[in-house]
Order: structure tokens, then C-alpha cells, then sequence
């Protein structure tokens, strides 16, 4: 192995590939958790004991992993911003995100429905065409996006970009380009922030709820780190940032208070019910609070600590993690139909242990999406997307 060329940057293409791995991971999980939603829901529900694994992988995924992605999108944003100016810089992020998104939502996402889950059902079910011409004309596609949602939002969030830093920043000075990166207090300090922000945020728009499939309890975060990202490369310290101590720092502490955190709020507060309203999803209550609290702080160490670590030991080029890179925003893109269709065959592993099933189903369907990716990437008009 040798390092990656200038043009590329190994360790945050590695990071990428890493978190994408995750969120296949996290949606395996949740077909047999029960705890957050997806287009499967494999009953029963799990033990007692499956209930609080699953609670601790998902909750600790959920707090940090999407936040990640969102703020290397800031950062690299911004360069491409800066490198290519406006009008190109928005053609690309179309082509890239607003295209596929497109792709999904009007044809990915009513195939999943209609074929795999055989929706709608009942004696009048409509052929598909029908179907289709009312999903579209009823305006269902618009939160037909599943796990897109993450390109339609970061469309829109480098639109704004690209109108403040086009507009509202067009004569105003350059950023120092080397600054110092935030000490850990003044992280310790945005974190708080990230805790009230979403605790309000889930007052009117509760963990579950959703606006055309943007979970907006969530978006105080996102948005936030975006910012955060943006920033960071405008004043110059993201690489001083996750080569700090602090960062190291955050992440250690984060592997160990995190879990015990956790452990002890669902202990004082009892598991979330399978059914009905949950406390700590959102309203003027001490575990919604709570969770507010660990998540965000968690969420904010182990980002940290994740970049800290692949800066230092994932900084490495290999034909196969380069080959994995390049296809990973396919396999994003294409997992879900792929885990809805693998899912019946790890109905027996589910009947004798739900844990094991979610593990399996996270290997077939990575490796069924990594060939779906890499078949689609021969495709010309594809391959320009993805």
C-alpha cells in the first residue's frame, strides 16, 4: 500500500466507505428492531435482550454517522464552491445528488412498494402503471426519496450555500486560510448548542415524525454541522482540527462514557414500547432531554474520534478500498431494494436469533450492492450520477 495521490485524499474516501457500511447496517437492524422505520419490519419483535443491542448499536450509529457525512459535505463543499464557482458547481451537485435522487424517487422507490412489499393490496389493486401515474400525479413522490433523503437535503443545503457565499458573501474579504481549529471547550460549547437546538427542534417535530421523509428532529444537527464544515475549510483548520489532541481525546472518552450513559438513561427511563408514543423522542420531558443530551455529545466525541483515526491509520491507498470507494454513493443509492429482496432469505437465522439475522443480512446485501453499484457504473448515463 502506498499513500493516495494529491487528487484524492485516502483517508476520508476510506472514512465514506466506512459510514456507508453503517448505514446498510443500521437498516438491517432496524428490519428486526423495530425501532425506527424502514420499508420491512420482520415480526416478532425481539427479546428483551435483542431490544437493548439493538438500542446501543442503533442509537450510537444514529447520534454520530449521518452528522459525519453531512460535515465533510461542508467541508468539501465549500472547496468545490471556491474551485469551480456557482453555475458549475450546482450542474455538478444536480448531477450528483438532485439526479439520483430523482431516479430513486420515480423509480427505484414505487418499485419497491409495489413489487416487494405489494402495496397496495386488496381485490382493486390497480396494475402498475395505474399505480405509478397516481403516485407521481399525487405529488407521493416528494417523500418517495427512502434513504435519499440525505441528497435531496444536502441539494438544497449547497444551494443555500451557494446563494450566501454567491450573494449575501460576494465582496466580502477572504477567510484567514490557516486559522486555529476550536479548543475543546469551544467544542464542548457547540455540542451544547447541538443539545438545545434539538430538544427544541423535537418539541414541535418529535423522533418518527416526517416532512416528505426529512426527519426534521434530526436537522438541528445536520444543519449545524454543515455550517461547522463549511467553516472549517473557510478558515483553514479541518485537518489541524482532526489531527488534535482533542480529537483523539473525544472519541476515547465518548467508547466509554457513551454506552454507560445510555445504559443508565434506559434503565431510569425503561425501554421505548413497540407500539405507542415514546418519551424520548420528543416533548417537554427529562428523557427526551436526556437523550437530546447523550446524543448530541456522543454523536459530536465519536465523530471526532472516527476522524481522528482515519486521518491516522486509514490514510492509506489499496486498489480494493479505491475500487470500494468508488462505487460506495452506489451502493447507497441501491441498497434498499437490494435488502428488501434479500431479506425472506434470513427468515429462518431471524426465527432463532434477530442479531444474527441483522449481521447476515448487512454482509449479502453489502456485497449485492457493491456488484449492483459496479453494474451500473458501466452504464454511461449512470455512471455520471454515481
Amino acid at each position: 500500500m502506498k499513500p493516495q495521490p494529491a487528487s484524492r485524499i485516502a483517508w476520508i474516501d476510506n472514512l465514506r466507505t466506512f459510514v456507508i457500511f453503517l448505514v446498510v447496517s443500521i437498516h438491517a437492524c432496524v428490519t428486526y428492531s423495530y425501532i425506527g422505520g424502514w420499508y420491512v419490519n420482520v415480526p416478532p419483535g425481539p427479546s428483551p435482550v435483542e431490544q437493548v443491542v439493538f438500542i446501543l448499536w442503533q442509537a450510537h450509529l444514529q447520534a454520530f454517522f449521518m452528522g459525519l457525512l453531512f460535515f465533510l459535505a461542508g467541508v468539501f463543499a465549500h472547496r468545490a464552491l471556491l474551485r469551480r464557482g456557482a453555475k458549475a458547481f450546482m450542474q455538478e451537485r444536480f448531477r450528483r445528488l438532485g439526479a439520483p435522487s430523482l431516479l430513486y424517487m420515480l423509480a427505484i422507490q414505487p418499485c419497491i412498494i409495489y413489487f416487494q412489499l405489494k402495496q397496495p393490496e386488496g381485490p382493486d389493486r390497480p396494475d402498475f402503471g395505474s399505480y405509478w401515474t397516481n403516485y407521481v400525479s399525487s405529488g407521493k413522490f416528494l417523500g418517495g426519496n427512502g434513504p435519499m433523503w440525505f441528497a435531496v437535503a444536502l441539494f438544497f443545503f449547497c444551494a443555500s450555500l451557494t446563494f450566501w457565499q454567491s450573494v449575501l458573501q460576494k465582496n466580502k474579504p477572504a477567510a484567514e486560510s490557516h486559522g486555529t481549529p476550536p479548543t475543546a471547550m469551544k467544542l464542548f460549547g457547540f455540542g451544547i448548542c447541538l443539545v438545545v437546538s434539538s430538544f427544541l427542534a423535537r418539541l414541535f417535530y418529535p423522533l418518527g415524525s416526517s416532512v416528505f421523509n426529512m426527519q426534521l428532529g434530526f436537522f438541528s444537527q445536520y444543519i449545524a454541522v454543515f455550517t461547522f464544515g463549511v467553516i472549517a475549510d473557510r478558515q483553514g483548520w479541518f485537518e489541524s482540527l482532526v489531527q488534535s489532541k482533542s480529537a483523539r481525546k473525544a472519541g476515547n472518552i465518548a467508547i466509554i462514557a457513551g454506552p454507560v450513559f445510555l445504559i443508565l438513561l434506559v434503565v431510569a427511563g425503561g425501554p421505548p414500547p413497540q407500539e405507542g408514543p415514546i418519551k424520548y423522542s420528543g416533548g417537554m420531558n427529562p428523557w427526551a432531554f436526556g437523550l437530546a443530551f447523550w446524543e448530541q455529545l456522543t454523536g459530536l466525541a465519536i465523530g471526532l474520534g472516527i476522524m481522528s483515526w482515519f486521518y491516522r491509520k486509514g490514510n492509506l491507498s489499496h486498489p480494493i478500498a479505491r475500487w470500494l470507494s468508488d462505487r460506495s454513493f452506489g451502493v447507497y443509492m441501491l441498497h434498499s431494494p437490494i435488502m428488501v429482496a434479500l431479506t425472506p432469505m434470513c427468515d429462518s437465522i431471524a426465527d432463532m436469533n434477530r442479531l444474527v439475522a441483522a449481521n447476515v443480512l448487512t454482509v449479502i446485501t453489502l456485497i449485492g450492492s457493491f456488484m449492483a453499484a459496479d453494474l451500473a457504473k458501466r452504464i454511461p448515463i449512470l455512471k455520471r450520477m454515481l
